[in-house]
């Protein structure tokens, strides 16, 4: 269960600080769900069938959809949704390059699993945040019925071929590995999403036990994605 905020959490117009930090969080998720949109328009070309590739296109479609609201929050900021942007495209993209799926059923588990585990930490973050921010970014977050599709992709390659199975476990395992990676050197890099996490004087954050807890969570789910997929974690 994801630990919340209490109502003391402040808003973006009155503290500065946190102002920065919800501007990077929006940007971050922004450009999240454009390459998102990039990697599954590319794995179509991928797809064993005409049907499959209609499928991961609509898939891409919903992740596009949910950039102009993120943008239209950063706008009423009074901040350019793409200067916004900019400093995440190298941490994001490099991830990518890092993960590059070699065939269609790599491409399916990166969408479950990695996008999955991505969202999962946004919601935990999102604990955090005033209400209407963590409104927005929940709703950026949602998976839609599109993971039932790849579920039953992935199982049903695996059913076909056993050895398949193997070969996407190990592959989930690196996509959690290089996830965590990335997201551990974006908060690094950003002094304000690592001052939200950590919190302040008059506003609640994550202290080392909470820290803990929450990274346990987020194994958790992924532990369970894999399961649902058919795969060993």
């Amino acid at each position: 269960m994801v630990e919340s905020a209490d109502a003391t959490a402040p808003t973006a117009d009155a503290d500065p600080d946190y102002r920065a930090a919800v501007v990077d969080l929006l940007a971050v998720i922004a450009y999240g769900e454009i390459t998102a949109f990039e990697r599954l328009a590319e794995d179509a070309k991928l797809a064993p069938s005409l049907a499959d590739k209609l499928d991961l296109a609509q898939m891409a479609s919903i992740e596009i959809a949910k950039v102009e609201r993120l943008h239209e929050r950063l706008r009423a900021f009074g901040v350019d949704p793409f200067e916004a942007m900019a400093p995440f495209r190298a941490p994001i993209d490099e991830f990518h390059g890092h993960t590059a799926p070699a065939d269609w059923y790599e491409g399916l588990v990166k969408a479950y699993v990695g996008d999955g585990l991505a969202n999962d930490f946004y919601r935990e973050i999102a604990a955090y945040l005033d209400a209407d921010t963590r409104e927005l970014v929940v709703a950026s977050m949602e998976e839609g019925t599109h993971s039932a599709f790849v579920v039953e992709r992935v199982r049903a390659g695996i059913a076909e071929d056993h050895r398949l199975g193997g070969r996407l476990a190990l592959w989930g395992r690196r996509l959690m590995g290089e996830a965590l990676t990335q997201a551990q050197r974006v908060a690094a890099d950003r002094d304000e999403l690592s001052a939200l996490l950590a919190g302040g004087v008059d506003r609640p954050g994550l202290d080392l036990a909470a820290l803990g807890r929450m990274f346990t969570r987020l194994t958790e789910r992924h532990m369970e994605r894999m399961t649902e997929l058919g795969l060993e974690a």
